[in-house]
């Protein structure tokens, strides 16, 4: 089974792959022209045998380190975004050289974490993703470093690769690591072997999944790369850890890396983008009848089951739903602004109607509006 999928990996019309910064640059910074090559050959003729291609692309700041004098990422953001400033420019530059050789052109596309959170912002990236791919175009995404703060940044681009996947509709995710894939424990331990294939993520939880990469310059690790697959594959999405070495045998079927097997009952594309994609702007206590009315009645969230809220947030912003012991239960768009529902809370249907009239009698969170942890962790 492993090799059929291998296979429908190898041919999938539209493919998203994830470098990352080790991947591309030199330990000391500084952008190394044959990995750049090297990836790009591969990549170009997969997409000159008529595949689409998306590459999310780290190595904005690690590319910067160089030309600005610096041995290491800074720690400081405005120096990080600073940093990303220069190199995001040579990145790019680099990219657009490599494929124009092969007859292709790629556009640039910074993303933040609010165009993945808004709705509006989310539908406007597919129609952008989709113009790019029409027109030949392989899109190469990153982060928007330069603008992003820690409050509102994506987190990872192993994530937003994930992400992406979904908001293109991709067929496949491949995501480029500095080992051959997912090892059994840390590649310098003797014992280690490579993990061929995770059917189910219960599967790989005794695994010891670093979090480091070799190089220094970058910010995930295996760990950031399986919680991708985790993404990939709820929407049905098979995923793929490799490295850049074996690219082309990937693009060939071939038996390398570490395949992960997509969900059977795969989430629909709002509940994955409501699971993954939204930024989170506060959190909605309830109490056990509505906890139960939630999650095993799958019914709406209303007014008379809230506790108390914390956080500020707006009418049509993510929220999660936690139990009164704080438990996290899951998360969905909300119907009232946090500056309403104080005076709201704990009240019945027909209370809201004697005090405020119409209009106050909705649901907190449509059941439309709301994905559960357990719906997740049932897709894996």
């Amino acid at each position: 089974m492993s090799q059929a999928l291998r296979t429908q990996i190898s041919k999938a019309k539209r493919i998203v792959v994830k470098v990352g910064s080790s991947s591309l640059t030199t330990a000391e910074g500084g952008i190394d022209t044959q990995r750049v090559n090297i990836i790009v050959d591969a990549l170009a003729k997969h997409k000159n045998a008529g595949h689409e291609i998306v590459l999310v692309s780290s190595g904005a700041i690690a590319a910067g380190l160089s030309p600005l004098g610096l041995s290491a990422r800074p720690k400081d953001l405005a120096l990080q975004q600073a940093v990303a400033s220069v190199g995001q420019g040579l990145l790019v530059h680099r990219y657009s050289e490599s494929f124009g050789k092969h007859g292709i052109t790629v556009g640039q596309v910074l993303l933040t974490a609010e165009d993945m959170s808004r709705r509006s912002h989310y539908r406007n990236a597919q129609r952008t993703f989709a113009k790019l791919l029409e027109l030949g175009v392989i899109p190469i995404v990153n982060e928007n470093d330069t603008v992003a703060t820690d409050e509102i940044r994506v987190g990872d681009n192993d994530r937003l690769a994930g992400i992406v996947t979904h908001l293109i509709n991709a067929e496949a995710l491949v995501l480029i690591s500095d080992v051959e894939g997912l090892m059994t424990a840390p590649p310098g331990d003797a014992n280690s072997k490579l993990i061929s294939e995770v059917k189910s993520f219960d599967d790989i939880s005794d695994a010891q999944i670093g979090s480091a990469l070799i190089s220094g310059v970058g910010t995930g690790g295996m760990r950031t790369k399986v919680q991708a697959a985790q993404i990939a594959t709820a929407g049905g999405v098979p995923t793929i850890v490799t490295s850049a070495i074996n690219l082309n045998s990937v693009f060939d079927g071939k038996d390398v890396g570490t395949v992960f097997h997509p969900s059977k009952d795969k989430l629909s594309a709002r509940a994955l983008w409501l699971a993954h994609a939204t930024d989170v702007r506060g959190s909605i206590s309830i109490d056990q009848g509505a906890v139960i009315a939630v999650t095993e009645k799958r019914a709406s969230l209303l007014l008379a089951g809230i506790k108390n809220i914390k956080g500020e947030f707006e009418v049509g912003d993510a929220v999660e739903i936690v139990s009164e012991s704080g438990k996290v239960l899951g998360r969905g768009l909300v119907n009232f602004d946090s500056t309403e529902l104080p005076n709201l809370i704990g009240k019945n249907t027909t209370k809201l109607l004697q005090e405020f009239g119409e209009g106050y009698d909705k649901e907190v969170i449509h059941r439309d509006d709301l994905v559960l942890i357990d719906e997740l962790a049932n897709k894996n």
